[in-house]
């Protein structure tokens, strides 16, 4: 499955414009790599995505093509979320 849509369909990103965007940046890597949206991933995947300031690490435990809002949230386990310094 696609990057862009694995955000979209997991609920980590809203929309897939959005996660497109995100990912395009370089504010994501996969095992340690720089991800493009069409970057595939898969089961045991480690995804870091950058928000801002906010660092947050997940890891991908199965794959829906769609899902409920409830069953979303089974698509994924977070490792970390840790908080950058800013420099003021």
């Amino acid at each position: 499955m696609r990057l862009d849509k694995f955000l979209k369909v997991s609920r980590i990103i809203k929309r897939r414009t959005l996660a497109k965007e995100v990912a395009d940046n370089g504010r994501i890597t996969i095992n340690g790599r720089i991800a493009k949206s069409s970057t595939k991933v898969d089961v045991d995947d480690v995804v870091t995505i950058t928000f801002g300031n906010k660092i947050v690490e997940i890891k991908i435990k199965e794959m829906l093509n769609s899902t409920k809002k409830e069953d979303a949230q089974n698509m994924f386990e977070i490792i970390s979320e840790t908080y950058q310094e800013t420099g003021e």
